[in-house]
């Protein structure tokens, strides 16, 4: 999997290759870790619909919520009880 650089700007980087790494990242939890295809479903609607998602990162903490969201015991940053 490779690393997306954290002191880059958006502009320098290739997007798709984000949006691949996010991707890996997602695909590469172990089972055990990962919220069910139908809890992930329902995570990103929330997110989706929330005032804190930019280009694909909360604003909150600066997750990608795709890569937050497919941890089975992640929190919503903005409110704890948000996925629950």
């Amino acid at each position: 999997m490779k690393i997306v650089c954290r002191k880059c700007l958006l502009a320098e980087m290739d997007l798709q290759e984000v949006y691949q790494s996010v991707r890996e990242y997602v695909e590469a939890l172990p089972p055990d870790k990962k919220a069910d295809d139908t809890e992930y479903a329902r995570r990103l609607e929330i997110c989706k619909g929330c005032e804190n998602l930019a280009d694909g990162m909360c604003v909150k903490c600066g997750c990608y919520v795709e890569a937050r969201a497919a941890k089975k015991n992640a929190d919503c940053p903005d409110e704890k009880d948000k996925w629950k």
